[in-house]
């Protein structure tokens, strides 16, 4: 009924094509065969009248004569010629024959032959009337009076019709089979290829390595995409309708986790840990490093009680940790387990320092910093990760554990992971961009690097940029085989799903807001702190001391800003925390001292006795104290010139409960693909940067409202819980996948 219903949509209009075209054709068709007829016997006419006109020339004193009649006569024996007629210069009609009408006067001739068609009705049918003068020395003596039969046109016209209908119904007949076949084949085709989304095979699941080939056609790929995405975003309805508890949360976390994980073992490696315990002159103090891996990650953690392993790099890290280098974190809660690993300064130098920060974070970045490469570092760098591959394999408690492998300090791990233990769920996210493969052809270890990578079971990137990047550079440099449709590398008969999942941070609970002062106490407090007015106008900027960040760039723009609107000038000011990092690299020594001189230079410009348009903050500052400077600022400015994310945005978002405040954002930073009600700038271009920060202070209060709150729904949304849920659930259906063949493998030995 269905197939019926669908070919009758293709029929339906082709008949009435088809009835149309001959309903305008057929008229038409008439009209030029009579046109073109009429043309034919005029010529015809002309001919016969030259032809007698010497005949009637030499009886022109008397035109009644018989020979001129036997002349008229036998001219109109022609079979098309109905009569002829002879008419003077007086209008009398002189000689006629036979088929001539007595009532057709010379006149009325005249008349006839003049109009369009000239055409005259007989008894015996239509006749075509001609009127030919008939000229000789002294000018025209008659006018000779032709009548061609037309019945043989109608006949003609009859059998054109007819041969026309045939044609045109044949054509329809012919392109109604086609489109009934096509149709039929068509209908038949999309049932098989939404019966295999529907089974989820084929385009439907890129995410699934071991899918069975694709059953839909490629051209279901787009309606696979969209069904896809559809589905998940009724999930999320679903979940947002059942009421608060159905938001990604901890509580959810840990529910996906029981459901989709069944309570397995999830260890976290990273080269930074999430909580540093230092001496201090009170005894022991607990930090938290400046990190957005740390801020991403550590909800996660806690959510899902699991193992922590990272270096130890606190100066009573070692005072703290048990027999096996374990302690509780956080401090009095204990939710989960950080697990320290110690590393000697050689290797911190060559492993961190060298081929991570010299070496591959230049690499990715591109940032006009050129990377370093040295065998001694590399060398380092692969014991380091050999070491941490232990340690994974010393904590796991199950042959399969989840195991999530962060960052660019670990390329090689998965590989040496999945070599102790082949079971083990390996999901690596990697946090900075992924460069084009020209650029990564630079690094000398190119394919040592994308072999450990493949070792993971999900590859994880900010941004589908990067993803593309990734696998474009594993076509280049490896003999892999690639699923595009899929996102999907094998490579040594592991398949590895290469997949975006951007980041995020955890979404402030109503506990922590409670505790946060009023946005306009913080404001009092910061203006009174740096000597600021009650209407003077702050901007603030929170980065970590490096050259990728584009602090230099955001300098120049606040410039360049008192330069085009002096008005400005005491009534601004800018507010940089850049926390120190990296400081033993030539690179970032010489950058951070490039910051100290330009904002000396601004500050000798423009500011005065008890005003500085640039404060510095070249300190640790703890998470209290940005929110307060969050709140406080009428601007955030992030204008990295290459990052993966960049959750510092995000956090300002956050902050901002008063719905206020004016977000400044690179487009080169990937929050910027998720949040464009943000000013997105080119940090490259000072001028635009500069009338950004001009736009941002005159913006009226309702538009930062109606900006605000749709970034912060959005943030509130794709929230670390979800950033991590959906990793998770990817993984575990991976797992899934791979205890089911498991155990048909097992079924076929028995």
């Amino acid at each position: 009924m269905n197939s019926l219903r669908l070919q009758l949509r293709f029929l339906l209009p082709l008949v009435l094509t088809l009835i149309a075209t001959a309903y305008l054709v057929l008229p038409l068709m008439d009209s030029l065969t009579l046109r073109w007829f009429s043309r034919d016997l005029n010529l015809r006419g002309s001919l016969v009248a030259s032809a007698l006109s010497d005949s009637i020339a030499e009886n022109r004193q008397d035109f009644k004569t018989r020979r001129l009649q036997t002349l008229i006569d036998r001219a109109a024996q022609d079979e098309r010629l109905v009569g002829i007629g002879l008419c003077s210069i007086e209008g009398e009609v002189v000689r006629r024959t036979a088929g001539f009408p007595p009532s057709l006067t010379c006149e009325k001739a005249r008349e006839i032959a003049g109009q369009n068609e000239s055409q005259l009705k007989l008894e015996g049918g239509s006749v075509q009337v001609g009127m030919h003068p008939i000229n000789g020395d002294s000018g025209r003596m008659a006018d000779l009076v032709i009548l061609h039969d037309l019945s043989f046109l109608e006949r003609r016209s009859q059998d054109t019709q007819k041969y026309l209908i045939i044609l045109i119904a044949s054509l329809g007949l012919a392109m109604t089979l086609i489109t009934v076949v096509v149709a039929q084949l068509s209908w038949r085709g999309w049932m098989a290829g939404a019966r295999a989304l529907l089974r989820g095979e084929g385009v439907l699941m890129p995410m699934s390595p071991l899918s069975p080939a694709a059953s839909a056609p490629p051209e279901l790929a787009p309606l696979a995409a969209d069904l896809r995405a559809r589905l998940r975003d009724l999930e999320d309805e679903y979940r947002r309708a059942q009421g608060p508890d159905a938001e990604w949360n901890p509580e959810r976390l840990r529910t996906l986790l029981r459901t989709q994980l069944r309570g397995d073992q999830v260890i976290v490696v990273s080269n930074r840990e999430p909580y540093i315990h230092e001496r201090g002159k009170d005894g022991v103090i607990v930090k938290r490093p400046a990190s957005g891996l740390v801020t991403a990650v550590e909800p996660v953690m806690r959510a899902c009680s699991g193992t922590w392993i990272a270096h130890g790099s606190g100066s009573a890290d070692h005072d703290v940790v048990d027999a096996n280098d374990r302690v509780m974190v956080p401090p009095g809660r204990d939710e989960y387990v950080l697990r320290r690993l110690w590393l000697t300064p050689e290797e911190e130098q060559g492993f961190y320092y060298g081929f991570s920060n010299e070496g591959l974070w230049p690499l990715c970045h591109v940032a006009h910093v050129r990377p370093v490469f040295r065998e001694a570092d590399w060398n380092r760098y692969c014991a380091v990760n050999q070491r941490f591959a232990d340690a994974v394999v010393a904590e796991a408690v199950v042959e399969d554990p989840v195991v999530l492998v962060q960052d660019y300090h670990f390329a090689l791990l998965p590989a040496m992971i999945r070599k102790k233990l082949p079971r083990a769920t390996i999901l690596t996210f990697w946090h900075i961009p992924w460069p084009n493969p020209e650029s990564f052809g630079i690094c000398p270890w190119r394919r040592e690097i994308l072999e450990g990578m493949l070792g993971s079971t999900i590859l994880g990137f900010h941004t589908r940029f990067h993803c593309k990047n990734f696998i474009e550079t594993v076509d280049r440099y490896l003999e892999a085989r690639i699923e595009h449709e899929h996102s999907t590398i094998s490579f040594h008969d592991d398949d590895t799903l290469v997949e975006s999942y951007p980041i995020s941070i955890e979404w402030p609970a109503d506990s922590e807001i409670a505790t946060w002062a009023p946005v306009a106490d913080c404001r009092r407090n910061v203006r009174e702190r740096f000597g600021y007015g009650p209407e003077h106008r702050i901007a603030v900027g929170v980065d970590r001391f490096d050259y990728t960040k584009g602090i230099l760039e955001r300098l120049h723009a606040v410039e360049r800003l008192l330069e085009k609107h002096p008005e400005w000038v005491g009534r601004f000011s800018f507010i940089q925390v850049a926390a120190p990092s990296r400081s033993s690299l030539e690179e970032y020594r010489a950058f951070q001292d490039r910051i100290q001189q330009v904002t000396q230079r601004i500050n000798m410009r423009f500011g005065s006795t008890g005003y500085l348009p640039v404060h510095l903050l070249a300190e640790h500052h703890e998470h209290a104290q940005l929110i307060e400077l969050y709140r406080a600022a009428e601007i955030c400015v992030v204008t990295s010139l290459h990052d993966g994310m960049n959750l510092v945005c995000k956090e300002f978002v956050a902050a901002r409960d008063d719905e206020q405040g004016v977000l400044v954002l690179s487009r080169f930073a990937g929050a910027a693909r998720e949040m464009p009600e943000a000013l997105i700038v080119n940090p490259y271009h000072v001028e635009e940067c500069a009338d950004s920060l001009e736009q941002a202070l005159r913006m009226p209060a309702p538009e930062q409202r109606e900006r605000m709150a749709s970034l912060r729904a959005n943030v509130r949304e794709f929230n670390v819980y979800r950033w991590a849920g959906r990793m998770l659930a990817d993984g575990g259906r991976s797992r899934l996948r791979d205890r089911i063949q498991a155990r048909l493998k097992r079924h076929q030995r028995a």
